[in-house]
């Protein structure tokens, strides 16, 4: 990435355009049940109307004050850009939950480089919560600085589970039972982002998924990081494009989840198959 990006200008316009495509989000959420929806990948992959129309106010806020960074969002794809900045874009994390008529659904605004991610913004309108991070600095919660937990470990705190038909059933079974027979206790949320959001604010000790797209996870891998844990590097590149395994924890429990889970072993979890 070059030296010269401004990063805390793009900080904090992607922190605006969130809130913004949040009240948006939050708007269709309150007339749910007027929503088209449709589905993508199989019945249980859902968008809608809302979804798209979130994704459009963000890009258009992006290309207008960064006309030379990537963009990449779910609902619309990648863009390209000169940069070396890339937008990675999720209008509403939780769709399931959002056309139910349940709080557990965001915003995501993330950007990465060849490094990793750089700029992470989520933000939960119904729950009004908004967290922000750039690399090299703080995390915060409505403004208040946020860290991993270092009170709770596998054993004494919760354990964010997230799976879905990318992995073969049975396998997910059997990580959940691994991850159970070494005392942890693990809950599921909705979204996947906010779950990993939760983690930077020591809510949960970690979050597992055997895969997962970036832009489900960008956002949070900056907030994760800034906030003193770690996380299990995504790919860059074209290899962003295709869903990959997903970890974020406080340090002291990173390894013992890794292990468990066996994200790395492509041998458990099948090949990273393009599945958008």
């Amino acid at each position: 990435m070059s030296a010269d990006l401004d990063i805390r200008s793009r900080l904090a316009l992607a922190e605006a355009v969130a809130r913004q495509a949040g009240d948006l989000a939050k708007d269709y959420f309150d007339r749910r049940g007027t929503l088209r929806i449709e589905a993508k990948r199989t019945l249980q992959d859902m968008v809608s109307e809302a979804d798209r129309e979130v994704e459009n106010v963000i890009r258009a806020a992006l290309s207008e004050a960064f006309p030379d960074d990537a963009q990449l969002g779910e609902e619309h794809g990648l863009t390209p850009g000169t940069s070396g900045l890339t937008w990675v874009i999720d209008p509403i994390d939780g769709t399931a939950p959002f056309l139910a008529g349940l709080p557990g659904w965001c915003v995501c605004i993330g950007a990465c480089d060849n490094a990793g991610p750089v700029i992470g913004v989520i933000h939960a309108p119904v729950l009004g919560e908004t967290f922000v991070a750039a690399r090299g600095g703080e995390a915060t919660l409505n403004g208040d600085v946020i860290h991993v937990t270092d009170r709770f470990d596998l054993t004494t705190g919760l354990l964010g589970i997230g799976a879905n038909d990318r992995v073969p059933h049975a396998r997910v079974g059997e990580m959940l039972a691994a991850l159970m027979a070494a005392g942890a206790n693990w809950t599921r949320y909705g979204s996947g982002a906010l779950m990993l959001a939760w983690v930077a604010a020591g809510r949960l000790v970690g979050y597992v998924e055997p895969r997962m797209s970036a832009w489900d996870c960008m956002a949070a891998y900056c907030l994760i990081e800034a906030a003193g844990g770690r996380v299990l590097s995504f790919p860059q590149g074209e290899a962003m494009l295709r869903p990959a395994p997903v970890l974020g924890a406080s340090r002291h429990c990173y390894d013992q989840i890794l292990t468990l889970s066996r994200l790395s072993d492509d041998a458990v979890w099948g090949d990273r198959e393009d599945h958008r």
